[in-house]
Formats: structure tokens, C-alpha cells, sequence
């Protein structure tokens, strides 16, 4: 079984077009995608959970 795909969190607020601050303020209130810290500290995004949140904003949009 193949790995899911992890995301840098630098490269998640570049697709996302955000900066760190407002991407933080958002995971705050709880209406970010689900980050991983991996046990050297990093971040971690994985593809699906990102891809799912997109589909979540673009409900909320809609």
C-alpha cells in the first residue's frame, strides 16, 4: 500500500495562496486542513486531508 502524500506546510500556503499568520488564525477557529507534527517538529499536510478541505470551502462558497 502506497504512502499518502505529505505536504510541507510552506507548500500548502503556497497553493493556497496565505500567508503563515492567517493560516494560523484559521486553525485556530478550527476551519483549517488536519496538520500532522512529525516527531522532529515539522508539519505535515497530507493530500487527501487537503483536498477534502478545498471541497469543504467550496460547499461553504457555493
Amino acid at each position: 500500500m502506497a504512502r499518502p502524500e505529505m505536504l510541507k506546510l510552506p507548500e500548502v500556503l503556497t497553493e493556497i495562496k496565505m500567508s503563515r499568520a492567517a493560516f494560523y488564525r484559521m486553525r485556530a477557529r478550527g476551519q483549517a486542513p488536519r496538520i500532522r507534527k512529525l516527531p522532529n517538529g515539522e508539519l505535515r499536510v497530507s493530500r487527501a486531508d487537503l483536498d477534502a478541505w478545498w471541497e469543504l470551502c467550496e460547499e461553504h462558497a457555493a
